[in-house]
């Protein structure tokens, strides 16, 4: 075979490169997908707020309904304010309520107490010697004049055989003096002795007379002495921790002498108050009234004791504007303890045929304090109140309401201009607990100044 009749090699062709077409069509349709569902959200995020908007519109057009242009106000801020349009339906809300009463609402003043006692003695030997016995334990109620320790009373009884052996000696030196005396003086209306005789004889009298009377006394102190080593209790009231121990050596200068008594009935408690009550603390104190006082735990809700103002200091501090009293209470159960702190409630005075309804009904808006009145077609509306006197679940109301009135005691918060409500059949046969029920707790306290007035 010739060269002409060969065929030219030719070269290798490389293989195809893969079209890059079908990987870009694949993130695009991921980005579409995307997209539409951004656009789907924001479509119903859209969709929610412009429907919110209008249930608020519709609640701010139904306050602006109500009587009064205040009580409106107030509506229509308690709604935003617990809410805005989520009620602005008609659905009857579910409320508790309680009817406006009249009855005895207590004026009183509260103050932090100390408990503090009439009486604290710390019982000390008063005279030197071991301490033989202790007849008390740690912690013990004692009444005034019982037996605590002895003090070995040796010593003391052999100074008062030394003091009676003395007396009997200057008796007899006296007895002797006053016979010869007598003697001398018969003599000497003989004229057989001199006068100077007789009056030497006359001082000699007088001087054992003296020492006569000086060894009754030191007989006197020793039996004192005897009495002393025999340690009573001073006062009433209880035991603390022992701070001497049988066998020690006791003396009068000791410190912390042997224990210390606390009485503990009855009770003081000593607290303070603001110098802009005291006009009226002093008006009812000087009329002969005898105020009652409650004393409470530190939380304010668990009565320890009742008892009464027994005095007033005789000025005013003026660091801190306050007035201390002190209150008495009888303190039978124990149960006020020395330096405890307590909250005290003072009655000052008990205001008749208030209006009074729960604590809990009075609410505070824009336009001060309100309460939800229900109304007779199971509607509620809005009324402002002017408060009085506040005791603890009970408010008494000067102005706003009327006896026999139904308000809203739970669920106000619920609750809009003209909503409609309905009372559980459980609560409305026994709706006016909530304001009567609570004046019994004050039973007792009213009563108290009832008797004392």
């Amino acid at each position: 075979m010739d060269d002409k009749d060969r065929k030219p090699a030719v070269p290798p062709q490389p293989p195809a490169a893969t079209s890059p077409r079908p990987r870009r069509r694949g993130v695009w349709i991921v980005l579409v997908i995307l997209v539409v569902i951004a656009v789907a959200l924001w479509l119903h995020w859209r969709h929610t707020a412009q429907a919110a908007a209008a249930e608020s519109g519709a609640g701010a057009r139904g306050a602006s309904s109500a009587s009064s242009e205040s009580a409106a106000s107030a509506g229509a801020h308690a709604g935003r304010s617990r809410g805005g349009g989520r009620f602005a339906s008609d659905q009857p809300q579910a409320v508790a309520v309680a009817k406006v009463v009249t009855g005895e609402m207590p004026v009183t003043l509260n103050a932090l107490g100390t408990v503090t006692p009439l009486a604290t003695v710390t019982v000390r030997t008063q005279i030197a010697g071991t301490l033989v016995d202790v007849a008390f334990r740690e912690g013990q109620m004692v009444k005034k004049g019982d037996f605590l320790a002895q003090i070995d009373p040796r010593p003391y009884q052999i100074q008062l055989q030394n003091a009676q052996g003395a007396l009997a000696r200057d008796q007899a030196l006296l007895e002797q003096a006053r016979n010869d005396l007598a003697r001398y003086q018969v003599l000497i209306k003989q004229d057989s002795i001199s006068q100077q005789q007789v009056d030497d004889q006359v001082s000699l009298v007088k001087q054992y007379e003296g020492t006569v009377r000086t060894d009754q006394a030191t007989i006197d102190t020793e039996k004192l002495d005897l009495v002393y080593a025999h340690i009573t209790a001073p006062v009433s009231g209880r035991i603390g921790l022992r701070q001497v121990d049988p066998g020690n050596y006791a003396q009068t200068s000791d410190t912390n002498g042997i224990v210390v008594i606390t009485q503990m009935e009855p009770m003081s408690v000593l607290f303070t108050l603001a110098e802009d009550n005291l006009p009226a603390v002093l008006k009812r104190v000087n009329s002969g009234a005898r105020l009652s006082v409650t004393a409470y735990d530190r939380s304010g809700s668990t009565v320890l004791e009742s008892g009464h103002l027994d005095t007033l200091d005789n000025q005013i501090d003026t660091t801190t504007g306050t007035v201390k009293l002190r209150a008495l209470f009888d303190n039978k159960e124990g149960l006020l303890f020395p330096n405890q702190f307590v909250n005290t409630k003072l009655l000052v005075n008990t205001i008749e045929n208030a209006l009074i309804v729960p604590s809990a009904s009075v609410q505070t808006g824009s336009v001060g304090q309100f309460v939800y009145i229900v109304k007779p077609d199971d509607t509620v509306t809005v009324r402002v109140v002017k408060v009085g006197p506040i005791d603890g679940e009970r408010t008494s109301i000067t102005s706003g309401l009327q006896a026999g009135e139904t308000v809203v005691i739970d669920g106000a918060d619920r609750l809009r201009e003209n909503a409609k409500v309905v009372i559980p059949a459980a609560h409305a046969a026994n709706d006016v607990g909530g304001a009567s029920g609570a004046s019994a707790a004050h039973a007792h306290r009213h009563h108290h100044a009832s008797d004392a007035q």
